[in-house]
């Protein structure tokens, strides 16, 4: 196979239609999916190089037994455009807005990279409406994060100097795992190029990647969030070693690290089946608990 030709994506990334839009702020309509029934919710958070759709193949068995909730970020996707990326802050208050439009009480937060700061905010400032997180490839260190957001910097400029098809090149060798890389070869390259073209613009991105150089870093608000966390970390991940992420894990008052041999900086990537048997671990701790 050679760089001209057009593999397929390995992912369906088609929109649903005739889905209504849940308005969560003045001016903010949030395009969502919902898949699946049971007692629980499982809500998850895009990155800002992903859409709603994605998650699709990644819940399959998950919808077995629970509802899941994927929505597309405020001025990302299908959702409302904005004269302006919103804040942190926003992004937290789409969360609760999603909730609180569709009649769940409580739900688990799933999150990836960059997101795993917005499910960190609404567990610390809403602790009653997070049942559990599952944080995969989290963006926290111990004294900050500043290689993360010298990482997100690095991207930025790539987009904006070389355009999307450079940055997917060097987000490729530094995000995906050694393993996959060797074993995927040029077809997994070219087809999850595919994909990555699909989901995003590179106004999207670039909105996304500015927004990731501002945020509170501060590893102390780690210790405030309540609810049972699970740091799902690749041992192959570019921003957190094992031994620091166990060290991150270990900050969060109910919080455990579930180490992924030969995965990368996206760890569900390298073992979907395990991703999903994890966030069901951990949904039928908590129930258990009562």
């Amino acid at each position: 196979m050679t760089d001209t030709e057009a593999p397929e994506s390995p992912y369906d990334l088609s929109y649903e239609e005739g889905t209504e839009r849940i308005t969560t702020r003045e001016g903010v309509e949030i395009y969502y999916e919902s898949h699946g029934e049971g007692p629980t919710t499982i809500l998850t958070l895009n990155n800002f190089f992903i859409t709603a759709p994605f998650w699709r193949s990644h819940t399959q068995s998950l919808i077995q037994n629970h509802r899941v909730i994927s929505y597309d970020l405020a001025n990302h996707g299908r959702s409302s455009r904005l004269d302006r990326e919103p804040t942190w802050e926003e992004h937290a208050e789409d969360v609760i807005g999603i909730l609180d439009a569709l009649g769940v009480e409580s739900a688990y937060l799933v999150a990836t990279s960059a997101s795993t700061q917005i499910a960190r905010d609404v567990a610390i400032a809403h602790p009653d409406r997070v049942k559990g997180l599952v944080l995969a490839g989290p963006v926290y260190g111990l004294r900050g994060f500043r290689r993360h957001r010298q990482l997100n910097k690095s991207w930025l400029l790539t987009l904006q100097n070389h355009g999307m098809a450079s940055l997917y090149n060097q987000i490729y060798a530094e995000v995906i795992s050694g393993q996959m890389n060797e074993e995927g070869g040029t077809p997994a390259f070219l087809g999850f190029r595919e994909s990555f073209m699909a989901m995003s613009t590179p106004e999207e991105l670039a909105n996304g990647l500015s927004l990731v150089q501002t945020g509170d870093t501060d590893p102390e608000l780690l210790t405030r969030v309540t609810a049972p966390s699970v740091i799902y970390l690749g041992d192959d991940d570019i921003l957190l070693s094992p031994g620091r992420g166990r060290e991150v894990a270990a900050l969060f008052p109910d919080g455990r690290l579930e180490l992924v041999p030969n995965a990368g900086h996206v760890p569900f990537l390298d073992d979907p089946d395990g991703f999903e048997a994890v966030i069901h671990k951990l949904i039928e701790e908590v129930e258990a608990r009562g």
